[in-house]
């Protein structure tokens, strides 16, 4: 009996202490509970650091009041931090609005843009279908604007000793109102080609291949000019009087004031030869020889058939006098007119020397290259040619 009175009274004294056990294992746990949430908010990382905040000075001077209500500067508070938080979030919101405004106006520009370039598309049709409805006004009213127009294009594609003489007697027309027409002939294509090749050899841009062609060329000639004694060089005629594509007419009108409808005299046709580099001037429509009698000692001693410069001797070879066949010739007032700038090949003193015993024929040479050398020769040669001209049709 007393062995159960001692284990009743050990079971009444031993439910305490394992309340107590109970209760101190609760409380450990949790405050294990609690030093572990301490440590991991502790360690959290959020995003704000990252975050590109403005400072406190541009917050506190340019954040709404409802935002940084109550803030206090210089506070490093978790508050404060909240409310440049919500104003980094309030200034997002407003560039996105204003980043919406501005994609629906590139939106409409874009549309505005396409519109305008569907517009300008369609426009030289419209220009084009315009200027053929203007040529029957422009002809009843004699402004061929359109026709001076192309004619001015095709002008830049000349080489540059046709360009002077298109530009002098265009100078001429414009200024004095002479009776005269030009006008530019020929295959612009093929004037272009010979422009493009032109450019590609003075630039010196060329492919590799055409770099060694011209490399081999050059040596070629080389052993040209060191064999030239050796033996005697082949002259190709026919590529000798090449011809640039573009040709300037010049169509020369009776000047007689009574006359309402002026008549055309004569076209006088200019072409630069390549190899010689002269400028040849012929009868449009003529097949040479006789044909040529206008413009043929139109001033002294200036038949046509002797090469005007040394250099255009040398290319002919032994055949040093112009082919009369062709049916233009290069006289010597169309270089000058042209530009083309040469010495002679007597000294001016010997000249003047062998003139001394022939003194009429002396004094007409010279009253014949004063007359030439006048300031608008391009009026001088325009007088003469029509002035010929008329001599011969009072004639027949």
């Amino acid at each position: 009996m007393e062995e159960e009175r001692l284990k009743a009274e050990t079971q009444r004294s031993k439910a305490p202490v394992d309340f107590t056990s109970l209760q101190l294992h609760n409380l450990m746990y949790e405050k294990n509970h609690y030093a572990k949430a301490i440590r991991l908010n502790k360690d959290f990382k959020s995003k704000y650091p990252d975050i590109e905040l403005v400072s406190e000075e541009e917050f506190f001077h340019d954040a709404p009041e409802e935002i940084k209500a109550n803030a206090i500067p210089n506070d490093n508070t978790h508050q404060l931090m909240l409310r440049r938080l919500n104003y980094e979030l309030y200034q997002r919101k407003e560039l996105c609005k204003l980043r919406e405004q501005l994609e629906e106006r590139k939106k409409k520009l874009l549309e505005m843009i396409a519109d305008r370039k569907k517009l300008l598309s369609s426009l030289p049709s419209h220009l084009k279908s315009l200027r053929k409805a203007s040529l029957p006004v422009q002809q009843q009213l004699g402004v061929l604007h359109i026709k001076k127009l192309k004619q001015h294009n095709s002008a830049d594609l000349l080489p540059p000793p046709l360009y002077v003489i298109y530009s002098q007697f265009m100078a001429q027309k414009e200024a004095f109102g002479e009776n005269i027409d030009l006008e530019i002939v020929g295959s612009l294509k093929d004037a272009q080609a010979f422009s493009h090749q032109h450019s590609i050899r003075d630039t010196g841009a060329s492919t590799d291949k055409e770099s060694m062609i011209l490399v081999d060329d050059l040596l070629e000639e080389e052993d040209d000019d060191q064999r030239r004694w050796k033996r005697p060089k082949k002259i190709d005629q026919a590529g000798i009087y090449q011809a640039h594509p573009l040709t300037v007419n010049l169509h020369i009108y009776n000047d007689d004031i009574s006359d309402p409808k002026p008549v055309k005299l004569v076209a006088v046709k200019f072409e630069y030869l390549l190899k010689l580099n002269v400028v040849s001037v012929g009868i449009e429509g003529s097949g040479g020889g006789t044909d040529n009698s206008v413009l043929c000692n139109l001033f002294p001693d200036d038949t046509g058939l002797e090469l005007p410069h040394q250099s255009a001797k040398f290319s002919l070879g032994d055949s040093v006098v112009f082919d009369e066949s062709q049916p233009s010739r290069p006289y010597k007032w169309a270089q000058h007119l042209a530009g083309i700038d040469f010495l002679s090949e007597v000294p001016p003193l010997l000249i003047d020397t062998e003139s001394q015993g022939n003194g009429s024929t002396r004094t007409a040479v010279i009253s014949g290259i004063q007359l030439y050398w006048q300031k608008n020769h391009t009026e001088t040669f325009v007088q003469r040619v029509r002035s010929k001209v008329k001599t011969q049709l009072g004639l027949v």
